[in-house]
């Protein structure tokens, strides 16, 4: 059956836990750090919902000064209906509106994606401190992963 219904995009609550990690299950992406992110805050992600099941999530990690863009899963069934560029969008945004001077992110699969959203490729060592000891840079992400930064309008 092939989805219909219009998503909807929405700060995560505490009750979406289970199906975003689901989904990070089912698209190979580490869960390390999602649990205490949920803890902390779960507005940290960003959702999109249809016929009350999480179709699509982001995740902005703060790490101090700067942010870690984590976890922009798309269900199978709901891919390439452009659900991954609006929540990358959206992700933005929400580190923007934060005052966040630099979005993070690695990837294993999706270098080629994420420069249309203004990313750039760094060397690993390029990467702020506290990005570095983030959970998914010390140890969820293998050391091959390519590292990724998008500036941003905010200061620190």
């Amino acid at each position: 059956m092939s989805p219909t219904a219009m998503p909807v995009f929405r700060a995560a609550t505490a009750a979406d836990r289970g199906d975003v990690e689901q989904l990070l299950r089912d698209e190979s992406l580490p869960l390390a750090g999602v649990a205490d992110m949920f803890a902390a805050d779960p507005s940290q992600f960003v959702v999109a919902t249809a016929s009350g099941a999480v179709v699509a999530v982001a995740g902005v990690e703060s790490c101090d000064a700067h942010a870690l863009l984590r976890s922009v899963a798309v269900r199978h069934d709901w891919q390439q209906r452009g659900l991954g560029a609006e929540l990358v969008a959206r992700a933005v945004r929400l580190a923007e509106d934060r005052g966040i001077p630099a979005l993070y992110l690695l990837t294993m699969t999706a270098d080629r994606y994420f420069p249309r959203f203004g990313f750039e490729r760094i060397e690993r060592d390029a990467v702020p401190a506290d990005i570095a000891a983030s959970v998914e840079f010390a140890s969820a992400c293998p050391a091959s992963a390519i590292p990724m930064r998008k500036p941003l309008g905010g200061t620190a």
